[in-house]
C-alpha cells in the first residue's frame, strides 16, 4: 500500500497544494515512509489566512455557548472508540513512539471540555466614570481576527488542539501550521472539530516542508489581517518568529524549551522523589518541555536518591516503542546531540553513574551523570533526550540559587516533607509553575504561564491573552464644554 496522502484543510474543504507539491513523513524507528502531505504554497498560506478573515466576522458574531457546543460535541466524538484508536495508531505510526505516549492524547477530551467552559468567563464589566460624572463605561472583552498557531510533534494532537482551541472558544478565526514531522495526526485535530460543526473557514490547516517552512511561516505572520501568533516549540524557532512578528509589532504567545530542575531536601521522600524524577525525565525519551533534566539534591539526601535513580534507569529498555519504555528520539540527529552533550560533559569533569554515551540509530538509553556544572552545555542548554545532570548542594538556599541558574523558566519540582519551608521555597524557584512533591511535567491548564522569558517563552494560553480589552464610554448629553467659550 502506498503511504496515506494528507490534504491542506482551507476554508472547509480538504484540497491538495496548488501546485501538486508534497514532502515524505518518515518514522524514524522503522526507517519506513509513513505519510506523504501536501506541502503548501505561497498562494496556499494567502488562501487560508483570507479564509479565516472571511469567516471572522460571523464566527465573532456566535455567543459563546454556541461555540461551546460545538467543543463539547468534538469531546464526545473524542471519547469514542473510533477516534481515540485513530488517534493513537497516528500518532504512533507517525512519530514513532510508544503507544502508552500516544494514548495520553486522549487527554484531549477533558482538556476540550475545560476550554468549552470559558465560554461563560468570556464576559465584561460595567462601572461609572471617575472622572466624569455621568458617564457609564463599558469594558468588553472581544475577539482579536485571525490566529496565527504553529503546533509541534512531541504531543502532536494535545498541542494541536491548544493551539486553537483558546482562541476559536473567544470568537478568532484561526490557521493552523504542523510540524513536518507529525502532519497527519495533527490533521485529526482539525478533522475533529469540523465534524464536531465548526463553520467553514474558521479553523484551517496547513502543512509544509522544511526547506519552504522559514520563507512561509514568515509570510503569514506578516500577512495583514493576523493579529497574534502563538507557538510551541524549541527556543531557536521561537526566537526566529518572535522576531518576525516584532518586524510589524504583532504580539505572541512562546512555549519554548525547558530545562526543568528537580530539587531534593534532606527530609524528602526518597521513594517517592525518585519515581516522579525518573518518570518525569524519561517519559517520551525525555521529549517534552517539562521533562525533569536537573536534579538538585541536598548532601543529606544524595545518596540513596541517586541509587534509587539508577536502578529504575537501569530497568528501563530503550529500542522499538513497542516493546520498550523508551523509543527513539526524533531524528539521529537529535540523539547525537545528547549524546555529543554528554561527551563533553564527561570530558570538562562530570561523571557518567548510568548510560553507554552512545546511539544505536535514534535509540539513546536512559543516562545521570553527576557533578554537571553552570557552563558545561549540558547545563545550559536543552537536551530534549533521556539524560539527568545531578548536582549535591549542602543547603537548600544553595539549591534554589542553582535551580535558578539557568536562562530556563518553565518548570520545577521540590520534594520536601516540611510543607513550611516547601512554601517558604517554592516560591524562589523561578519557574512558571513549581509543583511539590510532584513532577516536573505537570501544569494546570490554561492557568500557568507559558514561560517568564528567555529560552522557555511567555504569555499563557489563556482568554486573556487571545482577546481584546476594549472600552466604550456613554458621556451624558447636554454636557458644557469651556473651550468653545
Amino acid at each position: 500500500m502506498s503511504p496515506p496522502f494528507t490534504p491542506l484543510f482551507i476554508d472547509g474543504q480538504s484540497i491538495p497544494a496548488s501546485d501538486g507539491a508534497t514532502f515524505q513523513v518518515v518514522n524514524v524507528s522503522t526507517s519506513e515512509v509513513v505519510g506523504v502531505p501536501a506541502s503548501a504554497s505561497s498562494a496556499d498560506c494567502n488562501a487560508a489566512v483570507e479564509a479565516a478573515g472571511r469567516a471572522f466576522t460571523d464566527w465573532e458574531k456566535m455567543t459563546p455557548y454556541a461555540r461551546r457546543d460545538i467543543f463539547l460535541k468534538a469531546a464526545s466524538l473524542l471519547d469514542t472508540e473510533e477516534w481515540r484508536a485513530r488517534v493513537v495508531q497516528t500518532t504512533v505510526e507517525e512519530t514513532g513512539c510508544t503507544p502508552v505516549w500516544a494514548s495520553l492524547a486522549l487527554s484531549a477530551a477533558a482538556t476540550i471540555r475545560i476550554i468549552a467552559s470559558f465560554a461563560n468567563d468570556l464576559t465584561g464589566k460595567t462601572f461609572m466614570s471617575a472622572t466624569v460624572p455621568g458617564m457609564s463605561c463599558v469594558m468588553e472583552q472581544r475577539a482579536m481576527g485571525v490566529i496565527f498557531g504553529i503546533a509541534p510533534w512531541n504531543a502532536p494532537f494535545t498541542l494541536t488542539i491548544r493551539a486553537f482551541g483558546i482562541p476559536l472558544i473567544c470568537g478568532n478565526t484561526v490557521v493552523i501550521k504542523s510540524s513536518e514531522f507529525s502532519p497527519r495526526t495533527q490533521a485529526l485535530a482539525i478533522q475533529l472539530f469540523h465534524e464536531a460543526g465548526l463553520p467553514h473557514g474558521v479553523l484551517n490547516y496547513v502543512s509544509m516542508s522544511r526547506e519552504n517552512a522559514p520563507e512561509f511561516t514568515a509570510q503569514i505572520i506578516a500577512h495583514p489581517l493576523v493579529r497574534k501568533i502563538n507557538f510551541t516549540g524549541s527556543d531557536r524557532v521561537g526566537r526566529i518568529i518572535a522576531t518576525e512578528a516584532a518586524k510589524h509589532l504583532k504580539p505572541t504567545v512562546l512555549e519554548l524549551g525547558g530545562k526543568a530542575p528537580a530539587v531534593v531536601l534532606n527530609d524528602a521522600s526518597i521513594a517517592d522523589a525518585a519515581n516522579a524524577i525518573v518518570t518525569g525525565g524519561m517519559l517520551h525519551s525525555g521529549q517534552i518541555c517539562m521533562s525533569t533534566e536537573r536534579v538538585i539534591v541536598q548532601s543529606g539526601a544524595a545518596e540513596q536518591l541517586i541509587a534509587q535513580m539508577q536502578s529504575l534507569c537501569q530497568s528501563l529498555t530503550a529500542g522499538d516503542p513497542k516493546n520498550s519504555k523508551l523509543g527513539p528520539l526524533f531524528t539521529e540527529a537529535s540523539a547525537e546531540n545528547v549524546v555529543s552533550m554528554i561527551s563533553e560533559a564527561r570530558k570538562a569533569g562530570a561523571e557518567v553513574l548510568v548510560g553507554d554515551v552512545v546511539r544505536n540509530g535514534a535509540v539513546v538509553r536512559p543516562h545521570i551523570i553527576k557533578g554537571v556544572k553552570p557552563g558545561m552545555r549540558l547545563w545550559e542548554r536543552e537536551s530534549f533526550g533521556p539524560v539527568f545532570s545531578v548536582a549535591v548542594v549542602d543547603t537548600p538556599e544553595e539549591a534554589v540559587e542553582l535551580a535558578n541558574a539557568t536562562d530556563y523558566s518553565l518548570s520545577a519540582s521540590l520534594w520536601t516533607c516540611d510543607m513550611y519551608l516547601a512554601r517558604r521555597i517554592a516560591p524562589l524557584i523561578r519557574a512558571g509553575y513549581t509543583n511539590i512533591n510532584g513532577p516536573t511535567p505537570h501544569s494546570e491548564a490554561f492557568v500557568t504561564p507559558a514561560g517568564l522569558g528567555g529560552s522557555s517563552g511567555y504569555g499563557h494560553f489563556g482568554i486573556d491573552d487571545f482577546t481584546d480589552k476594549r472600552l466604550v464610554n456613554t458621556w451624558p448629553l447636554g454636557r458644557h464644554y469651556p473651550f468653545l467659550q
